[in-house]
């Protein structure tokens, strides 16, 4: 039985019952599931999640469905390490990376689609599908394989061609469409009423973004149950971000952690900036054209971009524009100060990182933690590297070539 027999929309709070619905029935606000916050409060110890698998379904009491039979071996738990000189080279008191390139498609997507899949197998669906810019693709692929289903991804037709291979390597069917992230959600959105198939980010987006809460969740674990001062996101449809602010809350709502919640900063490159746009200009959220770099964040629509410009300003931080120059250097900065390569989100997202500071919003006194959610292995065109220089068999050329003296 499902974890959760309610949903309530985010908007006008109106409650149904818990299927596979998409969208409030009444204004067609996002749906998020209703927990019995007294009984968790109770019932959840701090010694009961350590005592649960490595991965997110340790957090099983606080999602909306129940764990797999292979809970144990992921997604989530992933590392969270320090990165000192990066925090001195933009001038913050104290840097740390979440990193969920780490996971099983290198990306946190696989977070969301396990959540999302266990509703789906819980809702008897044998088909996983979505609308992707990249890495949801990879990670609804691999999760359907290894779960034995079937799976159907529509991409942009200009999505990175390493992404392309990361969803076909599973075998899992695959359609470009001659158009935007966009124009491929509005496809899977028509599609999902004429189809009973599980997509992960329609009919079961009510589940599937439980799964970005998980990282509120770890990283407030691994700092020994406390929050950072701040921590960094990339935004593109705002859902990442509202939920790891949600994650938060839920901690302090069943008493797992004291004290002030964090401030959040956002980040989108300027050629799909939509909720920056409407964070510094006090209104909301105009649909855009994308015209970035960052694919990943091409989403020129946010589902819940208002949600996450209300986040920014109530949590005391902001969305910030990365000018699309600057995504590449940053991922560069991050590699070469961390030994971490992020792909053209974590470009972004660093980049965020380095406004913030400039501005004066984080500082020395500031923890910051900064999510890296994807690999650069995915994005490597984005980012201008050396190339090697090519030698003679000869050890003296070599030592010329280095400069070294003996």
């Amino acid at each position: 039985m499902s974890a959760v027999d309610t949903l309530r929309c985010r908007v006008c709070a109106s409650l149904q019952d818990a299927g596979a619905s998409g969208h409030c029935a009444r204004c067609f606000g996002p749906l998020e599931p209703v927990y019995d916050w007294e009984r968790l409060a109770r019932t959840i110890t701090h010694a009961s999640i350590e005592a649960g698998p490595r991965s997110l379904w340790r957090y099983e009491a606080l999602l909306p469905v129940a764990a797999p039979t292979d809970a144990g071996g992921g997604p989530g738990w992933t590392p969270l390490v320090s990165a000192p000189r990066l925090a001195e080279a933009v001038g913050v008191g104290e840097v740390l990376l979440k990193l969920d390139h780490t996971n099983p498609t290198h990306s946190f997507k696989d977070r969301v689609v396990a959540v999302a899949a266990a509703k789906a197998r819980e809702l008897g669906r044998d088909t996983l599908a979505c609308a992707s810019t990249g890495n949801l693709g990879n990670a609804v692929a691999a999760r359907a394989s290894a779960s034995g289903m079937r799976s159907v991804v529509l991409y942009p037709h200009t999505v990175e061609p390493e992404k392309l291979r990361a969803t076909a390597v599973y075998g899992g069917e695959m359609v470009a469409v001659r158009g935007s992230y966009d124009d491929c959600s509005r496809l899977v959105v028509e599609l999902s009423a004429e189809l009973d198939w599980a997509f992960v980010n329609v009919n079961l987006r009510a589940y599937y973004a439980e799964g970005s809460k998980t990282l509120a969740f770890e990283i407030a674990e691994q700092l020994g149950w406390r929050f950072p001062d701040a921590v960094v996101v990339p935004v593109a449809s705002g859902s990442l971000f509202t939920k790891v602010r949600q994650g938060f809350e839920q901690l302090a709502l069943v008493g797992l952690v004291d004290g002030e919640l964090p401030r959040q900063h956002g980040g989108q490159a300027a050629g799909c900036a939509p909720v920056a746009t409407a964070f510094s200009g006090g209104r909301q959220v105009v649909p855009v054209r994308p015209a970035t770099v960052a694919h990943s964040l091409a989403i020129g629509a946010p589902a819940d971009g208002d949600l996450a410009v209300a986040v920014a300003r109530e949590s005391g931080g902001a969305v910030h524009a990365v000018p699309e120059e600057e995504v590449g250097p940053s991922m560069a900065l991050l590699a070469e100060h961390t030994g971490v390569f992020g792909e053209t989100a974590a470009g972004v997202t660093v980049g965020a990182l380095r406004a913030a500071a400039a501005s004066g919003a984080l500082g020395p006194d500031d923890r910051v933690v900064v999510l890296v959610t994807g690999t650069g292995l995915k994005t490597p065109g984005a980012v201008e590297t050396r190339q090697p220089v090519e030698i003679a068999a000869d050890v003296d050329e070599l030592l010329d070539r280095l400069g070294v003296a003996v």
